[in-house]
Formats: C-alpha cells, structure tokens, sequence
C-alpha cells in the first residue's frame, strides 16, 4: 500500500460534496516475519520471541470494532491480509479474525479475500485451513535466497504445488533485476513459475528503497538498460501466454485481476487495521487519510487505550486530484473521466493544463471519454505524474 504524509488530527481540507461515497475494502497488516528481508521497506518486525497470536487477533477485532462508526453501514468488497507474513499466523487464528470480519461488517457475499504467503512458511494442512477459513485468494511470494529470504527454489516449486492444490485464484510474486541476474535466468524463472498456471502474476524490478541493507550496501544490481530490457521481455513472454498487462506491474488471466488492488487504483475507499496500517475513507464532505501505531507493541497498547490511529490528515483539493491521478495512471488502460468526479467530488476541468502538457508530451492519451497512458507513458510514469504533483510539493 502507497504511504502518504500525515500530520495530527484537526487540519482542515476544502469542503467537499459525493454524491455516493466510492467502494470499500478492508487492509489487515501482521506485522512479523522470520526473517527481515534487506530490500524490504515495509512495516515488518523479526518474529524473535514468537508471535502474540491470540492477543493480536484480540486487538485486530478491538480495532474494527472502534473504526466502525467512520464506515457504519458500508458494505466490505475486498479483503486483503498483508504483512510482514500473514501464513506465520494458524489457520485457526485467520478463522478467528475472519468470523469477526463477518460478524462486525456487511461483507459482500463474493468478496475477494486475499491472504499474503511466504514458501518458508508453507504447510499443506494450514493451506487448506485457511481455505476453509473463507481465503478465496492467495499471493505467494516467490524470491531466492540472493534476495536474503528464507527459501529456496524447491521450496517455492513444493508451495506453490500445494497451493494449487486448495486455492483456484493465485497469484505470484517475482522481482527481476535481481543481483547479478542475467536475463536468461529472469526468463527461466517466470517459466518455471507459469507452469503452476496462476492465475495473476506481479512482476516488477527489484529497487533499492532507503532505510533498508540493500540501500546501506548495494548488491551487484543488472544496469539500468539491463533491467528495462528483462522487464520488456517479461512483459511480452506473459502477454504471450495469455495474460494481460492490465497495471504497471501486475498481469491477469481474463477476468482475475486483484479486486483489491484495483480499488487502490481506481481511488477507492479502504480501511487499514493492525499495526502501521494505512486508510482512506471518505465522508459526504471530505477525505480523510489515517496512519496507525507502527510498531506492535505500540500498536497493542494504544488499541486497548481505545485511540489505534496515531496520526489522521484530511486531504486538500490539489492533494487529491494529485492521488487520483497517482493511482488511475498505473492502469495501463486508464479510467472513464467521470471516475474522477464520483471519486473526488471535484470537476476534471481543474486539471485542463496539466492534462494538456502531458498530451503534448505524448505521455497521455485522451479518446472520446477515457484518459490513459501511452506507452511511453507507461514507460515514464514518474514523469507523467510529475506534471500532476502540486506546485508546494
């Protein structure tokens, strides 16, 4: 999930005006992992001392139960339990935590319900409980031990064999231009990674975020040519065998693309719990932007003080044009222009002088009712977004 700057509660935005507020998920973040991942920026913490499982799930519902009067009402489309390594947790723990989803919201009767997976953490019998649990979707990460994660190349091959076996929506998670990778090896690892048939696959190239190991001592990364080029050959081997590229790095067999994710993209609503977890909500007159408690001890804590979100922002006019725009131009086949209306509640006039620029830089292309980016667009996405970004930024 994207971060945004936050500030303390109480900074007001310009009035605004939805005539029908836009679809709702629900984000659930598990903080732990085995093992820390030293490209890894996320909010994730080394399961050292084991997991407080029980008492996790307990906050996790306290949580949802607090947050129910900002979405009282709102029926739940997605859910998503990311992480950290959300399998860490038992099949009886997502249960729990599931049953409360149930029990606290209207959840729409075919909801996609995503759970995050690690291969080092994989066991037939917790896969097929969480399927039983009502997980109808899982993402399975797939990396080798050059990237520092806990698993080999069996051990990924064996789970996504299992998850094969209880799950018919998968998706693979892979990276390329990882160190001193060639392109034959980015080829040979999406082949083997296409013959368990997944449904959706994310593929994108390895960077070097801050504050991680990989950005303190960088490995031996391909060049930047090096890199572009195995991701256009990945692109067009998947297109090739039947996915589309639908999203700046995600691909889908016809009609599986990630719900969820496609409601980050097309600027819809999302409820964020757990530890460092992210919303977006809006209300007829405004949107509201909330950050939660980061660590999982201070998380825990400030559940059981009633108060988990730790800081909250409303979104100004210019902001929010700009984040619409930060999502929808991922989609490689852009958006309808009255989404930008029903989603923000300002008019796409306001953009006129940016959306020119960006077409007289052949970044963007607007066709009878659709704004998308070209292929160069596509290819430049941080310069076409840069011509949206407001002036004080």
């Amino acid at each position: 999930m994207t971060s945004y700057p936050l500030h303390p509660v109480g900074l007001k935005a310009q009035a605004l005006n939805f005539r029908a507020l836009p679809p709702l998920s629900l984000y659930i973040h598990i903080p732990w992992c085995v093992r820390k991942c030293p490209y890894c920026d996320f909010n994730s913490h080394e399961a050292r001392n084991g997991l407080l499982e029980q008492e996790y799930v307990a906050a996790l519902t306290r949580d949802l139960e607090q947050a129910l009067p900002q979405i009282w009402g709102r029926k739940v489309y997605t859910v998503f339990i990311g992480g950290g390594t959300p399998s860490l947790l038992s099949a009886r723990a997502v249960e729990e935590l599931l049953a409360a989803v149930r029990m606290l919201l209207p959840l729409d009767v075919n909801a996609e319900i995503t759970l995050e997976a690690n291969p080092g953490t994989v066991e037939a019998e917790r896969f097929a409980g969480y399927r039983r649990a009502g997980v109808n979707r899982l993402s399975l990460g797939i990396q080798s031990k050059a990237l520092g994660r806990i698993h080999d190349a069996a051990e990924a091959r064996r789970a996504a064999g299992i998850a094969r076996q209880h799950f018919d929506n998968i998706n693979l998670d892979l990276m390329y231009g990882l160190p001193q990778q060639t392109l034959e090896e980015a080829e040979q690892d999406m082949r083997a990674a296409l013959e368990f048939v997944p449904q959706h696959v994310s593929c994108y190239q390895l960077t070097l975020e801050p504050n991680t190991p990989f950005h303190r001592h960088p490995p031996a990364l391909p060049g930047e040519d090096a890199s572009g080029e195995m991701g256009r050959q990945l692109e067009e081997f998947l297109v090739n065998c039947g996915y589309r590229h639908y999203e700046t790095s995600a691909f889908a067999q016809p009609g599986k693309q990630s719900r969820h994710n496609l409601n980050y993209w097309q600027f819809g609503d999302y409820l964020g719990i757990g530890a460092g977890a992210h919303s977006k909500l809006s209300f007829p007159d405004r949107v509201v932007r909330q950050a939660r408690h980061k660590q999982p001890q201070a998380y825990l804590d400030a559940v059981a003080r009633g108060s988990p979100v730790q800081e909250e922002r409303e979104v100004g006019c210019r902001d929010l044009a700009f984040e619409f725009m930060m999502n929808a131009l991922r989609l490689n086949g852009g958006f309808d222009e009255t989404l930008f209306a029903e989603r923000t509640s300002l008019p796409l006039l306001m953009l006129r002088r940016e959306l020119e620029e960006a077409g007289r830089r052949g970044l963007l292309l607007r066709d009878l009712n659709r704004i998308a980016p070209t292929g160069l667009g596509q290819r430049f996405l941080n310069d076409l977004l840069q011509i949206f970004l407001p002036p004080e930024h």
